[in-house]
């Protein structure tokens, strides 16, 4: 490990690491672009680089574009990234009320810490928990699934049936294009183009952008500009009092990320609804609440060191953007794995070293610029939303280079408009979308195994444990109310 780190403090290694960072904070900012895409356009450019230069030019981009998707989710209610969609339940609300600096430098610091206590299980306990992992099968990956979903309920400001409503509506959206497990086709209603889906950048973006154009295009403002009123100092010294938050959150989000699959924003999810069952103020969620973006920001950023655990000790990528790091190795001859460690030390140790450094310099970027970050509500609104649609746009076509991703984006976000309307909230309609393609797979996979045998669930302790947090999710607030109604009304009874 002291090797890897000398080998980084080469300045060619750490300007390498220093521009992907920032590349990749630049790219995640922007709606419509990420850090999958990002890495898979410059991979070619690794082709004729050292092994250790890429590999640190490769991680930095990924670190900074799990990151920079905070600016515009927290600024804008635009996040740059899937992995940023729960940042924008709190984070957006606080830009609202004046506070832009304030939430900025929340995310920034949360995602610090949670990258750097992620980093410490990556480098200590990657083997041990890597074996864990394996015990998980498809019982265990669908009642995670499963889990999540429910929480959607927990998540929705309003109506509980709103939010269900809003993630079953996302859910039947997941259901058009090829079913995995037969190979046929299903609601394309004979378009071709209907054959691979929904993609979930176009959704991503329809959703949350386009619908947020439409709607400031509907309600133009009188002067063009977003006032933000001056915040006070982004970090207080009373901020030490979020250390079990911050810590919560990095242990889930490392834990989520080392399921393969899972992802990001899944992570920011499960920490997000813990916190809020966990709040004695759960009603303040949603509404600017600092812990909110805490727990988000922590999680999200703490799965990448979860998800390169199963990269570099077993070769599993747990996600596209991993995928694209294992094809970055395979090209300079490395294979990811428990070999890894004994045939190439340097690259092994490197992967580690290069993701606590390039936590610090995104710390450092993002840190220095943060006032100034903040000023981009302060531009004329009309302009940002039409250099933003013109990124949207362009990010939903170059995925597939498909002009019709751009209906698709267009599509949801008339859907998107609609749903706010309705007052249903559009963050379970994303996350319903995202995970029930994940929940289809393994229930399908789980019924398989067992001869369709849903009894077979009894016998698999993990899979038990995370329905019966399901379970209580659902029922806690009822409890909460009854409970809370009762020191009321014994409060009330004792006399004054």
């Amino acid at each position: 490990m002291l090797d890897a780190f000398l080998a980084l403090a080469e300045w060619q290694n750490l300007l390498f690491l220093a521009i992907g960072t920032g590349l990749g904070i630049v790219v995640g900012a922007i709606p419509g672009l990420t850090a999958s895409m990002l890495i898979a356009l410059t991979l070619p450019l690794t082709f004729h680089m050292d092994p250790v230069s890429a590999v640190t030019l490769l991680i930095g981009e990924y670190v900074g574009g799990i990151s920079g998707g905070l600016i515009t989710a927290i600024l804008l209610r635009m996040p740059g990234t899937p992995a940023s969609i729960v940042t924008t339940f709190d984070g957006y609300p606080m830009a609202q009320n004046g506070f832009a600096e304030r939430a900025l430098a929340l995310g920034i610091m949360a995602s610090v810490v949670g990258g750097i206590i992620s980093w410490g299980f990556l480098a200590g306990m990657s083997p041990a928990l890597a074996r864990f992992a394996l015990q998980f099968g498809p019982w265990e990956y669908f009642t995670l699934v499963l889990m999540a979903l429910v929480m959607l309920a927990v998540l929705s400001q309003g109506s509980m049936v709103k939010g269900l409503m809003a993630a079953a509506l996302g859910m039947a959206f997941a259901l058009p294009g090829i079913d995995s497990s037969i190979g046929q086709a299903r609601l394309t209603f004979g378009s071709s183009a209907m054959l691979s889906g929904f993609g979930l950048l176009p959704v991503l973006i329809g959703a949350f952008a386009i619908s947020q154009i439409l709607r400031d295009a509907a309600t133009p403002q009188e002067s063009g500009r977003m006032d933000m009123p001056k915040s006070k100092l982004p970090i207080y010294r009373s901020d030490l009092g979020y250390a079990p938050k911050l810590l919560r959150g990095s242990v889930i989000g490392t834990w989520i990320g080392l399921l393969p699959g899972i992802g990001a924003n899944i992570a920011a999810l499960v920490s997000y609804s813990t916190e809020k069952q966990l709040s004695k103020e759960p009603e303040k969620f949603g509404t600017g609440h600092e812990p909110g973006v805490v727990a988000a920001e922590s999680a999200n950023n703490a799965s990448i060191g979860g998800a390169l655990i199963p990269l570099i000790t077993m070769g599993i990528p747990g996600s596209v953007t991993e995928a694209i790091l294992i094809g970055a190795l395979t090209i300079h001859n490395l294979q990811p794995g428990p070999l890894l460690f004994q045939n190439a030390p340097e690259i092994a140790y490197g992967i580690i070293a290069a993701y606590l450094v390039a936590n610090v310099l995104m710390l450092m970027l993002m840190w220095g610029a943060v006032r100034y970050i903040a000023r981009i509500v302060q531009l004329p609104r009309s302009g940002l939303m039409a250099v933003i649609l013109v990124f949207c746009v362009t990010g939903s076509y170059a995925v597939n280079s498909s002009f019709s991703d751009v209906w698709v984006m267009i599509g949801f976000g008339l859907v998107g408009l609609g749903l706010e309307y309705c007052r249903v909230p559009l963050g379970p309609f994303v996350i319903g979308f995202v995970l029930s393609p994940i929940a289809e797979e393994q229930l399908r996979a789980s019924l398989m195994m067992s001869d369709g045998n849903l009894a077979e669930i009894l016998t698999r302790p993990y899979a038990l444990l995370f329905l019966a947090l399901a379970l209580i999710t659902v029922i806690w607030p009822y409890i909460a109310a009854r409970l809370g109604a009762r020191a009321r009304a014994k409060q009330a009874e004792e006399p004054s």
